[in-house]
C-alpha cells in the first residue's frame, strides 16, 4: 500500500516539476542560439525543432513520461550526452557527502541532546541550548564560507574544494582516504545545521520522556540512572528524532546543492545549478526526479526504522 501510494506521488510529482519547468521564463533555443553568436530566426526554430521544442506542451509531456516508462530521461542538448549517464555519474558524489552528514548530525545532535537533557539548568545545558540556536539561525553558506577562510585559508588543515586531489592519481586505501579528507568541510558544513535541530529535539523528547510513569516505576525497582536513561528514556525519546529525520532527509539532498556550490564538490547539486543558468530543462527535470525519488525512499526507510526502534508500532506495506 505504502508502495502503491509513493508510486502515485512520484507520477504527481513529476507532472507538476514538467509543468513548473515549462512554465519558467527563458527559451534554451535563445540561450544555446547566443553562446554559438548566431541569433536569426531560422537557427532559433531549427534548434527547437531538432530538440522538440516547437511540439505542443501535451505532446512534450506525453513524450517526457513515455520516455521515463522506458526508464530514459531524455538527452542533454547542452552537454550532448544522456541525463541518465550525467545524473549517475554524479549521483555517487551526492549521496556520499549527503550520508556523511546526515550520519554526523543524527550522531552529535543525539549526543548533545542527551547531554543537555541530563544536564537540565546547568552550564552544559545553557552551552549546548545556546550553540544549537546559533547554528540553526546561521545561514548555511556563511558557514561554509567561514569554514574555507578559516580552515583551509589560514590553516591549511583540509582542501577548499573538489572531491580528490587533482593530478595526484591516488588508488585504493590512499584514494579514499584523499577523498575523505576532502569530505570534512562539506560534510561538516552541511551537517551542523541538522546538528542543531536533533540536538534540540533530543532534548525536548527525553525530558518529555523522563516524566512519564513508567520512567518512575524503573527508578522505584532500583535500577541505575544509566540503564534507565539507555534502556527505559532513550528508547521512546527517539521516536521523534526518527520521525524529524526521516522528513529532512530530503532537505539535506536540498541543501547539498548549496554546498556543493560553495565546495565545488561534483554531485548532483551542482549539476542542476549548472543546468538552471543554462536552461537545459532535461537535466533539471531528471535530477527533480531523482531527488524526489530519494526523498520517498528516505520516508519509506524510516518507517523501517520505526520497527526497530519499537516492535510495537505495525506497518502496512
Amino acid at each position: 500500500m505504502r508502495l502503491a501510494k509513493a508510486a502515485v506521488i512520484l507520477f504527481a510529482i513529476v507532472i507538476l516539476n514538467f509543468c513548473l519547468i515549462h512554465a519558467a521564463p527563458g527559451d534554451p533555443a535563445a540561450v544555446m542560439a547566443g553562446e554559438a553568436g548566431a541569433s536569426d530566426e531560422l537557427f532559433l526554430q531549427q534548434l527547437r525543432e531538432k530538440f522538440g521544442l516547437d511540439q505542443p506542451f501535451h505532446i512534450q509531456l506525453w513524450k517526457y513520461i513515455s520516455g521515463l516508462l522506458q526508464l530514459d530521461m531524455g538527452y542533454s542538448y547542452r552537454q550532448d550526452a544522456p541525463v541518465w549517464d550525467l545524473i549517475m555519474d554524479r549521483l555517487p558524489a551526492t549521496l556520499l557527502l549527503t550520508g556523511a552528514a546526515f550520519v554526523l548530525s543524527i550522531v552529535l545532535g543525539v549526543v548533545a541532546g542527551v547531554m543537555a537533557a541530563v544536564r537540565v539548568g546547568k552550564w552544559a545545558d545553557t552551552a549546548i541550548t545556546v550553540a544549537a540556536l546559533l547554528l540553526y539561525a546561521t545561514p548555511l553558506f556563511w558557514v561554509a564560507l567561514m569554514a574555507i577562510l578559516l580552515f583551509s585559508v589560514q590553516l591549511g588543515w583540509f582542501p577548499s574544494y573538489g572531491m580528490e586531489s587533482i593530478g595526484s592519481e591516488l588508488t585504493g586505501f590512499r584514494y579514499w582516504l584523499d577523498v575523505a579528507h576532502h569530505l570534512v568541510l562539506p560534510a561538516t558544513t552541511l551537517g551542523l545545521f541538522f546538528t542543531a535541530i536533533y540536538a534540540r529535539m533530543t532534548r525536548a523528547s527525553f525530558l518529555e520522556t523522563a516524566a512519564e510513569d513508567f520512567v518512575k516505576t524503573a527508578r522505584a525497582k532500583g535500577l541505575s540512572e544509566g540503564r534507565i536513561a539507555r534502556r527505559h528514556i532513550l528508547r521512546n525519546a527517539i521516536l521523534p528524532v526518527v520521525t524529524l529525520a526521516g522528513l529532512q532527509a530530503g532537505q539535506i539532498v536540498g541543501g547539498a546543492v548549496l554546498t556543493e556550490t560553495v565546495f565545488a564538490w561534483p554531485g548532483i547539486g551542482r549539476l542542476m545549478f549548472d543546468a538552471l543558468l543554462q536552461r537545459d530543462y532535461n537535466v533539471l527535470l531528471g535530477v527533480f526526479l531523482i531527488s524526489s525519488a530519494m526523498v520517498l525512499l528516505f520516508n519509506l526507510i524510516t518507517d523501517l526504522i520505526y520497527l526497530l526502534v519499537d516492535p510495537r508500532i505495525e506497518l502496512n506495506t
